[in-house]
């Protein structure tokens, strides 16, 4: 018995943000805090905020634009973080109906329905509750039988779902298995960051894995798959129910530094992750590759994590040995920005029709954990 993948879904929010435009919100905040602070910066105490500009951002990680949920809030110099207001218990959660459209997507493309699903799992960076399950109630949404349970590998967690779902599946306990990745990234981002305010953006996308006997013709055998996690504060975000037990430092914009950025948000050393991720990865592909008997040169394409263009060129290089085109690790960062989980599958989503029976890629995802996953596939049909 094996494991495919039928078919991926995606879906977009309808507002994208330029680089242009975050930059004009964010130096118009710096410029109003520089004023606000003016007597603490002469006198020392304070450094002034430097501007950010489109240029920095894009030759700093390739990103041009994301899309976004809550998009003027974000452009608000009063604001500078998404407005999502809180839906009561009776109507679908946000999260859940972002992951029931990009579901939905995905069934379609195998020509399949719910009645088809066994059970789903939402893979994601941040949960928007910690019960009941988001995946209990994309369940209950789509009108699946069977059962359903979130799980949390920050940006891997789309590559460690695949790997679940396998094992469901070869364990009897499903036929075929929703992996649904929705991230409302821009939620757990401080806007007010120079050094980080541009990385995330906001989607969803869908796996359907099947037993191949009831997966349609054309599919994607999963040759092989690696997971390994490694643990590093480097990529941290530390918000909770525990911050209720210490109402000191409940706040999401506590004063802590001087832009109030807490570790309640994104937080991470951008120089520490690229030193240390970018080994940890090639080194994990190439030994997976090995072990299967795959020459890395005989992969026609990655679908590599799109957190940064710069990381994403090195890792190809060091697994292929060569400079790689970037038709072989094609990007969507450059549109869509980080996605966390969803970032590879995207790619694999957008970039994969050219494939013909026989041909073999590889789906890989990395990040906060360290976590990383790496998965071979092979189109059927």
């Amino acid at each position: 018995m094996k494991a495919v993948i039928s078919s991926t879904g995606l879906w977009t929010p309808e507002h994208s943000i330029s680089n242009v435009e975050l930059v004009v919100a964010f130096n118009a905040y710096v410029e109003k805090w520089n004023i606000e602070n003016a007597e603490a910066i002469a006198a020392g105490t304070l450094d002034a905020l430097a501007p950010s500009s489109a240029e920095f951002i894009e030759k700093a990680s390739g990103i041009k634009s994301r899309y976004v949920l809550s998009k003027d809030p974000i452009l608000d110099p009063n604001i500078m973080a998404p407005r999502l207001p809180a839906r009561p218990n009776e109507e679908p959660s946000v999260l859940a109906e972002m992951a029931v459209k990009a579901a939905k997507d995905a069934l379609a493309r195998a020509g399949k329905t719910a009645a088809d699903v066994d059970a789903v799992i939402v893979a994601c960076s941040n949960l928007q509750r910690g019960y009941p399950a988001v995946a209990v109630e994309v369940q209950d949404l789509l009108g699946v039988e069977g059962f359903g349970f979130d799980m949390n590998v920050a940006c891997s967690s789309a590559t460690f779902g695949l790997e679940a779902a396998r094992g469901l599946i070869y364990g009897g306990q499903a036929r075929s298995v929703l992996v649904i990745n929705p991230e409302i990234c821009t939620a757990h981002l401080n806007f007010k960051d120079r050094d980080s305010h541009f990385i995330f953006g906001d989607v969803a996308t869908a796996i359907l894995v099947e037993r191949e006997e009831v997966a349609p013709d054309s599919h994607w055998e999963i040759i092989g798959a690696k997971l390994v996690t490694q643990f590093s504060n480097n990529i941290r975000n530390n918000f909770g129910f525990l911050n209720h037990t210490a109402p000191e430092d409940d706040g999401m914009y506590g004063d802590r530094g001087r832009k109030g950025l807490t570790d309640k948000l994104f937080t991470q050393n951008g120089r520490s992750v690229f030193k240390e991720v970018v080994p940890m990865v090639a080194k994990l592909i190439l030994a997976e590759a090995d072990k299967l008997g795959l020459d890395p040169n005989s992969l026609k394409r990655m679908w590599l994590h799109q957190a940064n263009l710069n990381m994403n060129v090195l890792i190809a290089k060091r697994v292929l040995g060569k400079d790689v085109d970037i038709s072989q690790a094609p990007v969507v960062l450059d549109e869509y920005a980080n996605t966390s989980s969803a970032g590879s599958i995207i790619a694999f989503h957008k970039h994969s029709d050219d494939f013909v029976a026989g041909e073999t890629g590889l789906i890989c995802s990395f990040g906060a954990g360290y976590s990383a996953g790496a998965v071979f596939v092979r189109k059927v049909g």
